[in-house]
């Protein structure tokens, strides 16, 4: 069972739980002594794409220090919160825009990690600057999502690099190249006692 369908399995359970105690429905002892080693799993799973994520940026990019991989790693995460990212496909967009580098900026203007062109960046509104880690990749987030949405995930995903004309595959191919990669990579050990 996936991280995503565990975590709405036990919620829906917790919820009816919840829902029953407050309309004085009794609840069996067995499913309440259950619920707490049930929401440990997704705990550890969260934290070994945490983990995951952190090496994929470290290993890229060895001049990252562990406070800014935490900072990015976060910001990923709240993609996939916030606009129901892939935090894979987030981390492969970052990390073939800009190898892991904020201080990425383009010949053609683009700047930090997502490498978002300022003129976006301010049509999008958001607090900050293009060059602040948090609002570049909510900013990178937001323009990627709203792609797969009008166009596809394929279209959506080459649209990120190309803009409203399209010219090739090039960019998706090197897209899922890196999401192929980080498949491949060995997943870190999380063990019970570490959630």
């Amino acid at each position: 069972m996936s991280a995503a369908r565990l975590i709405t399995a036990v919620g829906v359970a917790f919820c009816l739980l919840e829902l029953g105690r407050a309309m004085g429905i009794p609840v069996p002892g067995p499913i309440t002594r259950l619920l707490p080693i049930a929401t440990r799993a997704p705990a550890r799973e969260a934290e070994g794409v945490q983990m995951r994520i952190e090496r994929a940026l470290r290993t890229t990019n060895r001049r990252l220090d562990a406070s800014t991989s935490e900072r990015i790693t976060r910001a990923i995460l709240r993609c996939e919160r916030d606009q129901s990212l892939d935090p894979d496909l987030v981390l492969a967009v970052l990390l073939v825009e800009s190898s892991g580098r904020p201080e990425a900026r383009s010949s053609k203007g683009a700047i930090g990690l997502m490498q978002v062109m300022p003129h976006m960046f301010e049509e999008l509104q958001l607090p900050g600057n293009v060059a602040h880690i948090e609002a570049n990749v909510e900013a990178g987030c937001l323009l990627l999502a709203d792609n797969m949405r009008r166009l596809g995930e394929e279209r959506g995903i080459s649209a990120y690099f190309w803009g409203g004309s399209i010219q090739g595959d090039g960019y998706l191919r090197r897209v899922r190249s890196v999401l192929a990669t980080l498949a491949q990579a060995p997943q870190p050990a999380v063990t019970a006692s570490d959630g």
